[in-house]
């Protein structure tokens, strides 16, 4: 019998890897507050020196995980997701040792670089889920995956930024012992998801990031659901490129309300994936949940790209939290697009198409941003939410349009059988 035959074991795997998931989000959002200043340190005070190095290193862990998250997939689809989860495990956690003992900027940045690539067993813990969860309950518990998410992020930076008044290199130590200890947790509890009989041999063909990507044109839909998912993957960043410039310049928000309005935006978005996906899309179904929310999104970066004040602009923020509802049923119906064995190809796939959007959404919402604050004629200082709205739209418009063909060939088939049912049977025939 399947250890994952029984309610008790499954629900045991789906909590260590939620809890994966949690302590991942816990120790990058921990790093958030201080990376920036031990740089800083590094460089002698000189913050703009600080500011590019900054850049360079978000830069190249995007690209680590552009490159890495198909390896890591595909080799889980080989050896297991167990594994591949527990390593990467001991990996980030080994990586932010590393980083708390830099003695320099080329330490530290080689620490990132690690961060990059260890980091990108999210799209192993994804297709862990799909091999554990049955399809009509992927989407629940996909949206609870991002509750880590959100919950990681809200509550790590104000941790780390806590922990780094006391010393800048304790939240590297503190996220170093959250890593380390979910793998020691992990060797003990954690069951593999993936039989040998579903596993597949490695292929550097399909582990590379272009060669992840092509399973995507394996299905019209899929490719379509892909394209969507990288719409909103770049709609995404326009969030963390410009959000607290904007809020300073539009309305001289201080840091402290800055962070007060992250935390709420972050306990909206929990709200809505752990409470609410599973009920509105067991309701809805995937794709008016997919409409959904990318409505709410598309209507939420429109409140924030045109508030002239702030409580429009708040207004915008919870109405965002509707997005919420997209992700999750994004990703169930495309784990029902491919086979088992592809199910860590898949993931990895699509996080290589979330580091494309992460390498170069901040340059492009960045220079948005700056163009249209400068421009004395066009001053529209929200022009990169306006253009995150637009590209939601955009993601809605192709949703309808492989809503619109499915009924077209559901149409045809069913003109095809009728037909063939009023055809007159041939001479002879019984």
């Amino acid at each position: 019998m399947s250890s994952f035959s029984i309610l008790g074991p499954r629900r045991a795997a789906f909590a260590f890897v939620f809890i994966t998931v949690l302590l991942d989000m816990f120790a990058l959002g921990i790093i958030i507050p201080v990376l920036p200043r031990l740089i800083e340190d590094f460089m002698g005070g000189n913050t703009a020196s600080a500011a590019e190095i900054y850049g360079i290193f978000g830069t190249a862990w995007a690209l680590m995980q552009f490159i890495f998250s198909p390896v890591l997939g595909s080799l889980s689809d080989r050896f297991g997701r167990r594994k591949v989860i527990l390593l990467s495990n001991v990996g980030l956690g080994l990586d932010y040792v590393l980083m708390a003992l830099a003695p320099n900027v080329a330490w530290l940045f080689v620490g990132r670089i690690l961060s990059g690539i260890t980091s990108a067993s999210i799209a192993t813990a994804g297709a862990y889920i799909a091999d554990v969860t049955p399809p009509e309950q992927r989407a629940a518990k996909f949206g609870m995956l991002g509750a880590a998410f959100g919950f990681g992020f809200v509550v790590g930076p104000a941790l780390g930024g806590f922990l780094g008044d006391v010393d800048p290199r304790l939240p590297f130590w503190v996220a170093a012992s959250f890593s380390l200890t979910n793998a020691l947790y992990g060797f003990f509890v954690l069951p593999e998801s993936l039989p040998p009989e579903r596993r597949q041999p490695f292929s550097w063909r399909k582990a590379n990031p272009l060669g992840a990507l092509r399973l995507l044109r394996s299905h019209r839909d899929l490719w379509g659901f892909a394209s969507v998912s990288f719409l909103s993957n770049l709609a995404h960043v326009a969030l963390p490129a410009t959000a607290v410039l904007y809020m300073g310049y539009r309305y001289g928000w201080s840091t402290k309300q800055v962070g007060l309005l992250l935390a709420v935006a972050g306990i909206c978005q929990i709200i809505v994936q752990a409470g609410l996906v599973r009920r509105v899309v067991g309701t809805l179904g995937e794709r008016r949940a997919m409409m959904l929310g990318l409505s709410g999104g598309a209507l939420g970066f429109f409140l924030q790209g045109i508030a002239t004040s702030p409580p429009v602009y708040v207004l915008g923020i919870v109405t965002m939290s509707i997005w919420g509802f997209l992700n999750p049923a994004l990703q169930s119906a495309m784990t029902r697009l491919v086979q088992p064995t592809e199910q860590g190809q898949l993931q990895g796939a699509n996080s290589s198409l979330m580091g494309i959007a992460n390498m170069i959404g901040p340059v492009i919402f960045a220079q948005v941003f700056a163009t249209f604050i400068a421009h004395q004629q066009w001053h529209i200082p929200g022009a990169a939410f306006l253009l995150s709205a637009a590209l939601l739209t955009a993601g809605a418009i192709i949703i309808l349009r492989l809503a619109h063909s499915d009924e077209r060939s559901a149409g045809k088939t069913a003109r095809m059988i009728a037909d063939e049912t009023k055809r007159p049977a041939e001479p002879g025939s019984m």
